[in-house]
């Protein structure tokens, strides 16, 4: 891995992670948002995949046509790429949503945001075992406990003392975040031979082209196409173009453990911005105590030298 003058400072790494988060924390209340809209209903999985489905295709589209004016060339891919990057599309996109929209289905969102920030305890263990320089230290542990707690302080709620965990929820939850875990180290391999933007075009079409199949293969139907529910679904293709995109770019020249550690703030940033679109409570004093845990485990980690 060679650093980059830009992408390798620590500020710019704060500061691009914290924006990628920000976005991902917004499709929160855009997901709920499209629901209503496109009149899906919360049992209705295939229809879900389907909407997933074509923000990820267009977003990869999107990212390939900005690669093209940015006259990098998006034709790179050879039997063996076009192998690699189908297998990362299919794993990082299709199959961990598939895992997590059936698991979020057979329990509560609270529990769910929780199981799924169990993702950065994998992307930083993986690393471990992964990358020499990428050992787990005190705070790097400490940094992820804190995190941790702060995902924990955001979602309280009486169903944190509901302990009940089954595999088709909790479990399918957690294989999920594991999931993502493992295909983003994969996608950081494949981003060291193929340029960052183009790599993260393939993969966000492949992947969401398959979730388009699958979601319509088992009856599931997009409609209720408006202006303004064609403008959400814009925005989504938007916020996940860029973010998976400079994500991929951050992990391409840092360290996992220091990039995965922001992965905590997306469901502060998701409350938070739920709280202010869908007219929830925003002056509770567990967002001030979640933000303060997760921006003091972040602290921890990218202080490390």
């Amino acid at each position: 891995m060679n650093p980059h003058p830009f992408f390798s400072d620590r500020r710019v790494v704060v500061l691009l992670a914290s924006f990628c988060c920000l976005l991902w924390g917004s499709a929160y209340p855009a997901i709920k948002n499209g629901y209503a809209m496109f009149g899906i209903a919360a049992n209705d999985i295939p229809s879900k995949m389907v909407f997933a489905g074509y923000r990820f295709v267009f977003a990869g589209l999107l990212l390939l046509v900005l690669a093209m004016f940015m006259r990098r060339n998006i034709f790179v891919l050879n039997l063996r790429n076009l192998l690699s990057t189908s297998l990362l599309g299919l794993t990082q996109t299709s199959l961990q949503y598939v895992f997590f929209y059936v698991g979020l289905a057979y329990t509560t969102g609270v529990k769910s945001s929780i199981m799924n920030a169990t993702g950065t305890f994998f992307s930083v263990l993986l690393a471990h075992y992964i990358y020499r320089n990428d050992r787990l230290n005190f705070n790097k542990a400490a940094g992820c406990l804190i995190g941790f707690a702060g995902v924990m302080a955001v979602n309280f709620s009486p169903d944190l003392l509901d302990f009940n965990f089954t595999l088709l929820g909790e479990g399918f939850v957690v294989i999920a975040a594991f999931i993502l875990s493992a295909a983003t180290i994969y996608g950081k391999k494949l981003s060291q031979t193929m340029d960052s933007v183009v790599l993260t075009g393939y993969q966000l079409s492949i992947g969401g082209l398959a979730l388009v199949v699958g979601g319509h293969a088992t009856g599931g139907t997009l409609s209720g196409f408006t202006p303004a529910s064609t403008a959400l679904l814009a925005y989504m293709v938007v916020l996940s173009s860029a973010a998976f995109a400079l994500w991929t770019v951050l992990l391409k020249y840092n360290r996992v453990g220091l990039v995965a550690v922001f992965n905590f703030l997306i469901p502060v940033f998701g409350a938070v911005l739920s709280a202010i679109f869908l007219g929830e409570s925003i002056l509770e004093w567990k967002n001030v105590v979640a933000l303060v845990l997760v921006c003091g485990g972040i602290w921890l980690v990218t202080r490390e030298r």
